[in-house]
């Protein structure tokens, strides 16, 4: 499993048309780690939610999306990257069923059970970057 690893793809996510873009990559990469049906299930579900918070909360933004590697383990590893207004009480906005729109509440919170890697970085006013990594199993 080693060799040269591939150059990140970077995708723009700026209409519902980017969502849409986002999870077909998300499902190239998965397949191309041989996730199961059910994890390639999990990881586009995740990239969905958080391609959509990117585009409706953040104004819009980035997925850079990259297959990685660590101790002989494959998996994918998700960026999304805005510049909106932040998050200003990031441990509300992960408590289930909590919104800040219409929505029912499972993005972040949801998301994060998904994966088995999740990180926010957010500070108001400046955006918001959440990094999520599936291992194959």
């Amino acid at each position: 499993m080693s060799g040269p690893s591939r150059t990140p793809e970077v995708l723009e996510i700026t209409s519902t048309a980017g969502v849409v873009q986002a999870r077909q990559l998300v499902r190239g990469l998965a397949q191309e780690c041989r996730f199961s049906l059910v994890e390639q299930t999990k990881l586009i579900t995740a990239a969905s939610e958080l391609a959509r918070n990117t585009l409706v909360h953040g104004g819009g933004g980035t997925l850079t999306a990259s297959v990685v590697e660590k101790t002989g383990r494959r998996g994918v590893r998700l960026v999304f990257a805005d510049r909106g207004p932040g998050i200003a009480d990031l441990e509300l906005a992960l408590t289930d069923g909590w919104t800040s729109g219409g929505g029912m509440g499972l993005g972040l919170s949801g998301s994060k059970r998904l994966v088995d890697d999740f990180v926010v970085d957010t500070a108001v006013g400046e955006g918001t970057t959440v990094t999520v990594t599936k291992w194959a199993r």
